[in-house]
């Protein structure tokens, strides 16, 4: 049993370090992995977003402090995910489709990822109002009936359509992530649910992960390399959804 939850506590410190530095959460790695484990179905996005809100947390401070933070490459977004992550939290949906929907939605982002060139050198453009907050409802919604913050879908957005660079973006995402993660926390705990006294040293051992991560990422990752893991990162969340 203890060899069984150290195998867990290492695959989240693994998922919050990779996740971490491309300015997420981790939230899609935690689903998968307690779906490996075998977590019921209907408690893990409680757990995932519990672990999501300190993660992104940490991300946002190190690629906030590093300078990569613009408000008006977010914002937008955000006016209209926050309160339809609420909603969305509200909704129940079959584990089967559950786990199908968020591993399409992640093959569809790794794809156009893969597609993007690198744009360290590249100029950036505001996002539209009226598309951003559009957007935002559609990944707000999204993101609080599958339980991630939204950051894992809203990258490549930002990277493809050139509204950001991809610091950026993660910095972006990592704000996205911790605001829409709370807002569709808070839908879920309109329910009643016990967490199990584990979480504690979950919690840790993310949060260790995280500051490893998001400081690697933020500062000593090149553009390059940044857009490489994120894509290794939504590969490897995608490919745990459709065969574990």
């Amino acid at each position: 049993m203890l060899n069984y939850e150290l195998l867990f506590v290492i695959g989240l410190m693994l998922i919050a370090f990779f996740y971490s530095s491309v300015g997420h959460g981790g939230a899609s790695g935690y689903l998968a992995l307690m779906a490996l484990f075998g977590f019921a179905p209907e408690s893990i996005r409680y757990y995932a977003l519990a672990l999501n809100l300190v993660v992104s947390a940490i991300a946002f401070i190190s690629y906030y402090w590093a300078g990569f933070l613009k408000w008006r490459q977010v914002v937008p977004f955000l006016v209209t995910s926050i309160p339809a992550a609420y909603i969305g939290a509200t909704f129940s949906i079959n584990p089967m489709a559950y786990k199908i929907i968020l591993g399409i939605m992640l093959l569809i982002a790794v794809m156009r990822m893969l597609l993007v060139r690198s744009t360290e050198n590249d100029a950036t453009q505001n996002p539209p109002v009226i598309l951003a907050l559009t957007i935002g409802l559609i990944l707000g919604l999204v993101s609080g009936i599958i339980g991630i913050g939204g950051g894992i879908l809203l990258s490549p957005v930002l990277i493809l359509a050139k509204y950001a660079r991809i610091k950026e973006a993660s910095a972006a995402s990592a704000l996205f992530i911790f605001l829409n993660s709370a807002s569709g926390f808070a839908g879920l705990m309109t329910s009643q649910f016990s967490f199990q006294p584990n979480i504690i040293y979950w919690i840790l051992a993310v949060m260790i992960a995280g500051l490893l991560g998001s400081a690697i990422g933020s500062r000593t990752f090149s553009e390059l390399n940044l857009k490489r893991v994120l894509s290794l990162v939504l590969i490897a969340a995608s490919i745990k959804l459709f065969f574990f």
